[in-house]
């Protein structure tokens, strides 16, 4: 049996002025809810549809800390984050074949 896995990610609109931080169990799910705008409030009002940084847990309560220490981040500091492993800002859904 697989064991479940947990992520945090980080999503922006398509001019990569909004970033968004969240949690979910399954990735795929949550970025399609995000394109086809079903997921409600702050990400559908500004378009938040681009998948451009992750981070795989084995544990939920390890994923929900990192993603509360993400969100008291600077925005500068998730650049950072998000240019070390996705320089190019590339919708990483598209090379993951999450959708």
């Amino acid at each position: 049996m697989q064991e479940k896995q947990y992520y945090v990610y980080i999503a922006t609109n398509q001019r990569n002025t909004v970033l968004y931080t969240g949690v979910t169990s399954k990735l795929g799910d949550r970025i399609l809810q995000h394109k086809t705008k079903l997921a409600r409030g702050f990400t559908k009002q500004y378009n938040v549809d681009k998948l451009v940084y992750y981070e795989v847990y084995s544990a939920p309560y390890e994923a929900i800390a990192r993603e509360k220490q993400i969100k008291g981040w600077l925005r500068k500091r998730k650049i950072e984050l998000i240019e070390r492993q996705n320089p190019e800002w590339h919708d990483l859904a598209k090379s993951l074949e999450l959708l």
